[in-house]
């Protein structure tokens, strides 16, 4: 990856607060943040968790329409949905360049707004390869505001010295939700595609008005310059922790991939349940991904994130691998809640974590993570066609517990929870509030 000296920012018009990263105060003056500026700038933060989940869930829903539509056969709709992760892949390097000149605010505005045209694009799409391209297009938007998405969770977090990561992702799954209960009212109504992403896109754009107010205004800060009078543009490698934390990702999401994919097909195959029953599976790890998601950043205020995820992973691979040794219905349901448990966190912890290293960092992970989404299930697909399905469903648990492996190397990053307390954000050593080498800086909210 190419890296170069970016031209200085320019100095945002919004108000600063007080305290945050990035921000000078006189000498001795006490941090005196807006108490209310946390909650504000949360739920705008949120707003845009709900947004991704939200869009990917109403054209994901609508599938079988496409496929008729275009008159797709089975491979054509695989093809298609391969499309739509390798473009959230292939984006790493364009979302490390814009991070930098645009900052994540500005960035996740834009590729929003992408992603609305994108579904008005798929509502009339008249051919394949026109849906092709759609679809490639919306990964490409999905990689930008992922990772633009985080890396305001993290600064949000990292300014106030209060955890809300894991809460911002359980609204993800709350848009994921809206979706699918928009999609079956609209169908009940009409079959109109266009008519069901209209009202979609209205929704969408309420979000984003609703959002934009409340993100914070934050940038990399700009590297110092070499001693050379030239500037240089020279490959930068990722580092050591960098590698750690994307590999942590990309097992992470396989588990929560996989799991999304397989388990109804397991219920149904292996454990011998009715139609009507093996949906259970799936649901449950939602449900359960979803009530933990809600009460994890309280597990990293009193236990730390590394051993959230330690821990959590564990539970995970341990349990899906004591249900599939089991082999019956209520020890499978009970080994899947221990994966929607455990795997909750996972990923909004190296979310944090990776953003401590700058938008590089974070762009890399993000990507890893669309990749484990991409690969997981095709590789557990080709375990269980070699051997068989609990044998692929092995290959899950064994993925969580490479997270265990992995988490103990990561450098994760320490808070202090006495100010949190009382909402005030934290300055001092690095890891404390204090913005160390490659942190984001947060300079303000609107």
């Amino acid at each position: 990856m190419l890296t170069e000296t970016p031209d200085t920012p320019e100095t945002p018009d919004t108000p600063e607060i007080p305290g945050a990263l990035g921000t000078a105060e006189p000498p001795g003056a006490p941090a005196t943040p807006d108490p209310a500026g946390f909650g504000r700038a949360k739920w705008a933060i949120a707003a845009l968790f709900c947004f991704l989940g939200f869009q990917y869930a109403t054209w994901i829903a609508r599938l079988p329409a496409l496929k008729t539509r275009l008159d797709l056969g089975t491979g054509e709709v695989g093809l298609l949905l391969m499309a739509c992760g390798a473009g959230a892949a292939a984006s790493f390097p364009l979302v490390a360049v814009l991070m930098r000149r645009l900052g994540s605010r500005r960035l996740a505005l834009v590729s929003a707004l992408c992603l609305v045209a994108v579904l008005a694009a798929l509502s009339v799409v008249p051919n394949y390869p026109l849906a092709l391209l759609a679809v490639c297009c919306d990964g490409v938007a999905v990689g930008c505001l992922n990772v633009a998405m985080n890396a305001q969770g993290a600064a949000l977090e990292t300014t106030y010295g209060r955890t809300a990561m894991s809460q911002l992702h359980a609204t993800f799954s709350a848009g994921l939700l809206a979706a699918a209960l928009l999609a079956s009212g609209s169908t009940a109504v009409t079959q109109s595609v266009p008519t069901h992403f209209a009202v979609a896109a209205v929704l969408l754009l309420l979000l984003l008005g609703y959002a934009r107010p409340g993100l914070l205004t934050h940038r990399e800060p700009a590297p110092a310059e070499p001693d050379t009078p030239k500037k240089r543009t020279r490959p930068v490698l990722p580092s050591a922790a960098t590698l750690l934390m994307g590999c942590a990702m990309a097992f992470g999401t396989i588990t929560e991939g996989a799991m999304n994919d397989w388990s109804t097909l397991y219920m149904k195959d292996v454990v011998k349940t009715s139609a009507t029953v093996a949906p259970l599976g799936i649901a449950v790890v939602s449900v359960m991904m979803l009530l933990a998601r809600l009460r994890a950043d309280r597990w990293r205020d009193r236990w730390g994130d590394g051993r959230v995820v330690r821990v959590g992973s564990a539970v995970a691979g341990v349990g899906l691998a004591l249900a599939l040794a089991a082999g019956h219905l209520v020890p499978t349901l009970l080994g899947f809640a221990c994966v929607g448990l455990g795997a909750a966190a996972v990923t909004p912890c190296v979310y944090v974590a990776a953003a401590e290293h700058g938008s590089n960092a974070l762009a890399l992970v993000a990507a890893m993570g669309t990749t484990g989404l991409l690969g997981g299930p095709a590789l557990i697909g080709f375990v269980a066609g070699a051997g068989s399905l609990t044998l692929g469903m092995a290959t899950v648990a064994a993925s969580a517990l490479i997270v265990t492996l992995t988490a103990l190397w990561i450098p994760w990053p320490s808070r202090e929870t006495a100010p949190a307390a009382e909402g005030v954000p934290q300055t001092g050593a690095p890891g404390q509030g204090a913005p160390g080498p490659g942190e984001a800086v947060a300079e303000g909210a609107h």
